[in-house]
């Protein structure tokens, strides 16, 4: 569960790393309750929005879908897109959701591996999400550092960079003043 003491644990450490180190991410929720779940959603919240002047999701593409125990809905979907937006990702505009999925699956003792989702319109779809996916992010990589480039973090920058300059001249002007005033020690050659 997300607090802010277990940031340090080292799944979340890897978590983290993986977010920054992927050029996307694909993000697959169950519908419980008519929403994505706690489970995914703690997950979701391991990753920060920044860290120093790191966004480590920033201009990345993202990929969502959705699996149901019923019939077909598309609010775990949207919820993760707006996810998505908040984190600063590129959400692809095509998604999935699979509707009772305990149908979609092959058997766990499948001689191919087991659980794999079964050829059907709802498969196919998905593969169309990964190839967009896939051609978004070709699309995208090149100009991650574009995204993070942002006028209000320069103007930001620049409001620092300002004031940091000014006190370092007025301590300077402030030893300066403090060093003509000091009397002298007419002892030394």
């Amino acid at each position: 569960m997300k607090d802010d003491v277990q940031f340090s644990h080292p799944k979340v450490q890897e978590l983290r790393e993986l977010s920054k180190w992927s050029d996307g991410h694909v993000w697959v929720s169950p519908e419980q309750h008519g929403n994505l779940t706690a489970v995914f959603k703690n997950q979701i919240d391991w990753i920060p929005l920044s860290t120093g002047s790191v966004r480590p999701t920033q201009g990345r593409t993202l990929a969502i879908a959705q699996v149901n125990g019923g019939s077909q809905s598309f609010n775990s979907v949207n919820s993760l897109r707006i996810l998505g937006r908040w984190m600063r990702m590129f959400t692809i505009p095509n998604q999935s959701s699979i509707p009772k999925a305990y149908t979609q699956y092959t058997a766990a003792d499948g001689p191919e591996g087991g659980n794999r989702l079964m050829p059907s319109d709802n498969r196919a779809r998905l593969v169309d999400c990964m190839e967009e996916l896939v051609k978004y992010t070709i699309i995208m990589r090149p100009h991650f550092e574009l995204f993070g480039d942002r006028h209000s973090e320069r103007m930001e920058r620049r409001a620092k960079e300002a004031k940091e300059a000014k006190e370092a001249k007025e301590a300077k002007e402030a030893k300066e003043a403090n060093e003509s005033i000091e009397p002298k020690d007419s002892t030394k050659t």
